[in-house]
C-alpha cells in the first residue's frame, strides 16, 4: 500500500491538508501550516488573497516552501459562480487544483448543494481543473461526483466549524468501497483524535481548519494533527482486531506449566 497520496497529476507524501480561514493573521497561518507537516493549504479565495500582489498576500508568506495553495469555492451557492470564481483563479494564479464546494444552505448548516456541485464539476473536468469536491457524507453522490470527474471525494464528518467529529463512521467506509479516488474527510473535525478516527476507518486524507485556528494553542495542535494523521495511516495499514462481544485472554491457556 503506497504512501503516496495521488490527487489527479498530483503527488504528496503528508495525507493532512490544512485550511487558512480563521487565523489572526497570516505569519500564524504559515507557522500552523508548517508545524502540520501539511503540503496543502485550501484558501478560500473570495476572503483570503493570493491574486492580488497590491495586497497582503498570503502567497508571499510561503515563498519558498513546498505548501501547494488549493483555492476553494466557499461562498459559492451556484455551480456558474464556482465556475467563474476558478476560471479567474486559474488565469491570475495558474493553479488549476481547486476545491470545489457549493453550498446550498448559507444560514444554518453550511450543507453542500450536491446538484450544483455535480453540474460545477462536469464543466471544469473539461477544462483541465483537477477537482476536490466537497459534498455531504452520501456514497451515491459521492459516485457520481466521481464520474462527472472529480479527482477527490471530500466528504463531510459533520457541519463545517461544528467540531462535532465524524458521525456516520459507516458512510466513510461505504463512500470508500463506491469509488476509486481519493476519500478525504472535510469538515467537523474537532481535535486529533477526530483525525486518527478517520485515518483509521480508510480515509486517504483529512482537512481541517477551523480544529486548528481556534485551539487555544493553534501551532501544538497543529502538530498533533500531523501525529495524528500518521497514526491513524498506520493503524489503518496493520489492521485493527475485530471487535468482540466477549473477553479473549492475552496469554493462551493451553501448554500451561500448572
Amino acid at each position: 500500500m503506497s504512501d503516496i497520496l495521488k490527487i489527479g497529476k498530483y503527488e504528496f507524501t503528508s495525507r493532512l491538508i490544512v485550511g487558512s480561514g480563521k487565523y489572526p493573521d497570516f505569519k500564524t497561518t504559515y507557522d500552523a501550516t508548517i508545524a502540520s507537516g501539511a503540503e496543502m493549504i485550501t484558501v478560500a479565495v473570495r476572503r483570503v488573497n493570493i491574486t492580488n500582489p497590491d495586497e497582503e498576500n498570503l502567497m508571499d508568506y510561503f515563498k519558498g516552501s513546498d505548501v501547494q495553495f488549493l483555492p476553494n469555492s466557499a461562498g459559492c451557492t451556484t455551480a456558474q459562480e464556482a465556475i467563474t470564481l476558478f476560471r479567474l483563479t486559474r488565469e491570475a494564479t495558474g493553479i488549476d487544483l481547486i476545491k470545489l464546494e457549493v453550498i446550498g444552505d448559507t444560514a444554518k448548516t453550511l450543507y453542500p448543494d450536491v446538484i450544483e456541485t455535480i453540474k460545477a464539476c462536469e464543466v471544469l473536468a473539461k477544462e483541465g481543473f483537477t477537482i476536490m469536491a466537497y459534498t455531504n457524507d452520501d456514497p451515491i453522490i459521492a459516485k457520481r461526483l466521481e464520474d462527472a470527474g472529480a479527482h477527490a471525494i471530500m466528504p463531510l464528518a459533520s457541519p463545517i466549524g461544528s467540531g462535532l467529529g465524524i458521525q456516520n463512521r459507516f458512510n466513510v467506509v461505504f463512500i470508500k468501497e463506491a469509488v476509486s479516488v481519493p476519500v478525504i474527510v472535510d469538515a467537523g473535525i474537532g481535535t486529533a483524535s477526530d483525525a486518527a478516527v478517520a485515518m483509521e476507518l480508510g480515509a486517504d486524507a483529512v482537512l481541517t481548519n477551523t480544529a486548528i485556528a481556534q485551539a487555544k494553542n493553534p501551532i501544538a495542535m497543529a502538530e498533533a494533527m500531523k501525529h495524528a494523521v500518521i497514526a491513524g495511516r498506520v493503524a489503518y495499514k496493520a489492521g485493527r482486531i475485530p471487535k468482540k462481544p466477549f473477553a479473549t485472554a492475552s496469554s493462551p491457556t493451553e501448554g500451561m506449566i500448572f
